[in-house]
């Protein structure tokens, strides 16, 4: 009788869990959402996530507010939304650095392929391999073979450890397999400022953030890292047409909500993410910046998951061959 009357109990806690959960995903979103930026403000990631969830704020019938947890190359913010309510009030918004900085980080407060749900990828956007605009190379060719005869003197500009700029920075030196001085800064926009000024001579950072700096000549443009030149930027050659055999670096973007949220939920954000992503204004908009939406099959959890899990691995040889580890 005690065994029967525990596995009873035990039926009956489940199915209240079951019911609640399911009350939740029907009634969700009940009030305003937080969507957590773990960069600055006005930086290429927060471009993007203030587009997506203008329009997911319209098709969940609730305010998808951005917030900007930036530091430590965006663990901080990764690490707020691990440790949130998982009850979907709390995503976050993260790029690239949500697979390099498993390996570029030697301790983390979250487990990145368990600490979080997945909702969906929302965009993979080109980098940029661009200088001073008065630097002397004239094309790709002619900056590789500058930067291997002035290794000691070129600087390569990043917007800190573990963003966009700085990985890219990594995959170039080790393409071209020349090791270079680093100069890292706390943000996209005091390093393209110190480009515009001719501080620092190069950088490869996402079309987000050069695009309207190339189309306005304030800077260089060397090479685009996509398969194919950008319609944005016509003039502008992919780094394999270049010489720089196989050398496509993209910088994906997806959204996460912590553990333990209600699958329910994190589909009805995928379908929202779905939405959005078909939404003219953000189509529009990622044009300009020269990236194009996730289609409907990236933008679900089990492609977002997929797409980490490649990540990791892909990263992780080149992130150990620099040797630019984190604390």
């Amino acid at each position: 009788m005690k065994i029967l009357n525990a596995l009873l109990a035990m039926t009956a806690v489940a199915a209240v869990s079951l019911m609640s959960g399911s009350a939740i995903a029907q009634t969700y979103p009940e009030r305003t959402i937080t969507m957590v930026v773990p960069f600055a403000a006005g930086g290429p990631t927060d471009t993007v996530a203030r587009l997506v969830a203008e329009s997911m704020s319209k098709d969940l019938g609730q305010q998808i507010v951005v917030e900007n947890v930036g530091g430590a190359g965006g663990t901080l913010g990764a690490g707020r939304v691990a440790q949130a309510d998982p009850d979907g009030y709390t995503v976050l918004l993260h790029h690239i650095g949500m697979a390099t900085s498993a390996t570029l980080y030697r301790k983390l407060a979250y487990d990145t392929l368990n600490s979080f749900e997945y909702v969906g990828l929302v965009t993979d956007v080109p980098m940029t391999i661009v200088a001073r605009k008065d630097f002397e190379p004239s094309d790709l060719r002619g900056l590789v073979e500058y930067i291997k005869a002035n290794k000691d003197s070129v600087t390569v500009a990043n917007a800190g450890i573990g963003a966009a700029s700085h990985l890219c920075g990594m995959m170039l030196m080790s393409a071209i397999q020349t090791q270079l001085t680093t100069v890292p800064y706390k943000g996209t926009g005091p390093a393209m400022t110190d480009l515009l000024g001719g501080q620092v001579d190069i950088m490869c950072d996402q079309t987000t953030n050069t695009t309207k700096q190339i189309q306005g000549g304030t800077i260089k443009a060397y090479a685009v890292t996509s398969p194919a030149r950008l319609k944005v930027l016509p003039d502008v050659p992919t780094a394999v047409e270049g010489g720089l055999a196989d050398f496509q670096v993209g910088i994906w973007h997806g959204i996460y909500a912590p553990k333990g949220t209600p699958a329910d939920v994190t589909e009805r954000l995928s379908k929202s993410l779905q939405v959005a992503l078909k939404d003219q204004n953000v189509v529009a908009r990622f044009a300009e910046l020269g990236t194009e939406p996730s289609p409907d099959a990236d933008a679900t959890p089990a492609a977002l998951k997929a797409k980490l899990e490649t990540e990791i691995a892909r990263w992780k040889p080149v992130i150990e061959a620099a040797g630019q580890y984190a604390d």
